[in-house]
């Protein structure tokens, strides 16, 4: 397939991780942010063509692995209301909670679609105007401007039946985060390609400089990812913390003006609470007031008080860098993809997802052993 198959073939690739090898002086900790960048890294073996110096971590990416317990809570509770039904990506169906997962709301007689897009969930509010539609409005600011549409379509068709329960979520500050923290060991980002093509570049240029660390705009094929490590090693070993566009034929430096424009239209920024991270200020977008009637926690008196989550799981460390999923206990025994103790297994986008697709016999024998790898 043209701007793809390209990017997949091996020539290049081997080409490019010979270069970084030979500009690879001192051991460096690179943060891939993406999930669709971690799952591509594993699937393909690309960390193992590195060199022993380069050590690939992964990031909060995954949005379905950040949604916090007590919206996956709220979305059930919904899902068990008479007269309501609730819309989703396919993704947050199997996602714990502290209780049953969507599915299980659905298997115990919820109202529980999954849909392909927002807009599937407004035409539905069109044609069943005697039921709630709640829409479950996850994800960065790649999903962001879908979801405001949906509302301004919504508000067009005079829909009052019609709502989101938003849990969407930012990058930069999740970065800012992740290089505050005292445990933190990354050194450089490959921003996310499809976060970028929204916004743009020029949100990363405070945190490069603030931190020094070099942030790389990334795509998600192998010759993107390595083209990304390059550029990324390069500055690392001359020094220089700069923001840089490895992914050129998809990102420009504005982003999409018109996208950003929808969304200040609809979203204000709030403090949000990360699943496995906690809060972070100023890290999410929440419905303005003046579409507080589109706003399913609002309109269902959702609370807002994040219950405990589950200790065994170590997601937080993962996203964060500090830890990979194989050093989770849990990993492909107790945490399956069928039996997931964590959302990161669940998760198409979820770093122990990939690693128990691709690298279970290798990480975790034992796991193999006893039946429990599905390969």
């Amino acid at each position: 397939m043209k701007f793809v198959d390209e990017y997949r073939d091996a020539a290049p690739t081997r080409k490019l991780a010979a270069a970084i090898a030979r500009r690879t002086a001192h051991p460096w900790t690179i943060m891939e942010i993406c999930g669709g960048q971690t799952h591509s890294i594993v699937k393909f073996g690309l960390d193992e063509l590195l060199p022993p110096t380069i050590t690939l971590v992964h990031g909060p990416g995954c949005p379905v692995c950040v949604t916090p317990v007590e919206l996956i809570d709220a979305a059930v509770a919904l899902a068990a209301r008479p007269g309501t039904t609730v819309c989703s990506f396919g993704d947050m169906l199997r996602v714990p909670g502290t209780g049953p997962d969507l599915l299980t709301a659905r298997a115990r007689g919820g109202d529980v679609r999954m849909v392909y897009s927002p807009l599937d969930a407004v035409n539905l509010a069109a044609q069943q105007r005697d039921r709630e539609v709640v829409f479950f409005a996850v994800g960065f600011e790649t999903t962001a401007p879908a979801n405001a549409m949906a509302v301004v379509q919504a508000r067009r068709l005079g829909l009052r039946n019609f709502s989101l329960l938003v849990s969407h979520v930012l990058v930069p500050p999740a970065i800012e985060a992740i290089l505050s923290a005292p445990d933190n060991r990354v050194q450089g980002f490959l921003a996310a390609g499809h976060v970028c093509t929204v916004m743009g570049t020029a949100e990363y240029s405070p945190l490069a400089a603030r931190f020094g660390v070099p942030i790389v705009v990334t795509g998600f094929e192998p010759v993107d990812i390595l083209r990304g490590v390059l550029a990324c090693v390069e500055q690392l070993e001359s020094g220089r913390a700069e923001v840089a566009n490895a992914y050129a034929r998809a990102v420009r430096p504005e982003g999409n003006v018109h996208a950003q424009r929808l969304m200040q239209e609809v979203f204000t920024v709030v403090d949000r609470n990360w699943r496995g991270i906690g809060r972070i200020p100023s890290s999410g977008f929440a419905l303005k007031p003046e579409f507080a009637d589109f706003d399913a926690a609002r309109r269902f008196g959702v609370s807002g008080d994040a219950p405990p989550e589950a200790t065994e799981c170590i997601s937080g460390l993962i996203m964060r860098g500090v830890k990979k999923p194989q050093e989770c206990p849990a990993f492909g025994t107790r945490c399956t993809p069928e039996h997931p103790v964590g959302a990161p297994m669940v998760s198409s986008e979820g770093a122990c997802a990939a690693y128990y697709r691709y690298r279970l016999r290798k990480t975790n024998p034992a796991a193999t052993n006893n039946g429990s790898a599905g390969l």
